[in-house]
């Protein structure tokens, strides 16, 4: 059986290793860290994992935390007016459940669950020297590592790309000891609060080693008041900051969020993410060529929550490809047409969440304000995000497709 190298044990190169595994194919997973060193460190990221991305988990019996971690029934979304009310609030309903779990437990038990699926782990920090000198041993080299050297043998395409750096800065916490939005008790979503020319702060219901748990997480604006996070401020300081941001600018937030706790010492982070889409094949200095995936190549700011999404899309895109590929030679033409096929889905989404970081258009708010009183409308605004394609999105790139949407939902709600 032919044998491959999958470099990152992140969401995209795990879940690749593992349905390669169920097909028998003999595959060795490179990872920076040890379980024990992911479970012991902070928190990764947020993440919500919608219904359709789910589905690929649950093709490969991955799906280990259903009985456990809290349901995401729906997407809300809040403008913050400037006396601090707000000027639209609704919560749409998805498609399917969704499902957020800390990838200090996710991404342990798949390295595990890899290893007792008779997969080899090398616990290493590859750079292109590193993997040069073994590549010759596989058949395919697959790179997921989405940071580092790895990541920067890929050119930026610049054809596919919007940005020039990072268009947020971000911060997260995982905390616990709050409830519901009380206008939703029977409910539970991610909530998305829009705080014109300052930023955005969302909630994310989810699961950590405490149990269930949220995640809020803020995206400022660059030399705005969310962005001040550069002096990397302890966990406690983090989050008291990140309280009085909420006084501040959501207070219905706020109100929710103004008792609960750090759910450990290890439960905040911030960063940035720079949106770039790289060329998905590199030479590694002997001239063999590897393939991106992930985001080694097409990396989203997580203002519309796809990145997790994208990431087990592209898993499932490239095991059917190269399940496809049978005994043909994984050459460079056969890596980029693997990418492409995943990009025929990334696309849209890379689009969306570009133009998302931008200011919305007239038409997206007025979408936005009818789905305040018209549940179809806020139903369609959530599907937009459990599922996004270019059919599902037409209203948020298109006047006039959203003016027939609204058209015909209107009067449904």
């Amino acid at each position: 059986m032919r044998k491959v190298l999958v470099v990152g044990a992140g969401q995209a190169g795990l879940q690749l290793a593992l349905g390669l595994r169920q097909h028998s194919y003999e595959v060795t997973l490179a990872s920076a860290r040890t379980p024990a060193e992911i479970r012991e460190g902070r928190v990764m990221s947020t993440q919500c994992m919608f219904d359709t991305a789910l589905a690929h988990e649950r093709e490969l019996g991955l799906n280990l935390w259903d009985d456990v971690a809290p349901t995401v029934d729906g997407i809300g979304v809040s403008l913050a007016g400037p006396d601090g009310s707000r000027v639209f609030d609704f919560l749409g309903a998805l498609g399917g459940p969704g499902q957020a779990v800390d990838q200090r437990i996710k991404m342990p038990t798949w390295i595990e669950l890899f290893e007792k699926k008779g997969g080899e782990v090398v616990y290493e920090q590859h750079t292109p020297e590193t993997l040069d000198a073994v590549a010759s041993r596989y058949d395919l080299v697959v790179v997921a590592a989405g940071r580092g050297p790895l990541a920067e043998l890929f050119p930026v395409d610049a054809d596919r790309t919007t940005f020039d750096g990072p268009q947020r800065a971000l911060a997260v916490a995982y905390v616990d000891g709050l409830h519901r939005r009380p206008e939703h008790p029977d409910r539970d979503g991610v909530f998305f609060n829009v705080i014109p020319g300052v930023g955005e702060i969302f909630s994310i219901p989810g699961y950590t080693f405490s149990g269930p748990c949220y995640m809020p997480i803020f995206e400022g604006i660059p030399g705005g008041p969310l962005d001040c996070w550069s002096d990397k401020p302890g966990p406690e300081e983090q989050w008291q900051r990140m309280l009085e941001l909420l006084r501040q600018f959501v207070p219905w937030e706020y109100e929710r969020f103004k008792d609960a706790k750090l759910t450990d010492d290890r439960a905040t982070l911030t960063g940035s993410v720079k949106p770039v889409v790289r060329r998905p094949v590199a030479q590694l200095p002997s001239g063999t060529p590897v393939l991106g995936m992930g985001d080694a190549v097409a990396a989203n700011d997580p203002i519309t929550g796809q990145g997790a999404n994208n990431a087990s899309k592209c898993a499932k895109s490239y095991l059917d490809s190269i399940l496809e590929r049978g005994a043909e030679p994984f050459d460079a033409e056969w890596m980029q047409q693997a990418f492409e096929r995943y990009w025929e889905h990334a696309q849209t989404v890379h689009a969306w969440t570009n133009a998302m970081l931008m200011p919305p258009t007239e038409h997206v708010l007025q979408v936005f304000g009818a789905a305040g009183s018209h549940q179809p409308v806020a139903d369609l605004v959530a599907s937009s995000f459990s599922a996004p394609s270019a059919e599902s999105l037409k209203w948020y790139f298109d006047a006039a497709e959203a003016q027939a949407a609204l058209g015909r939902l209107v009067g449904q709600g």
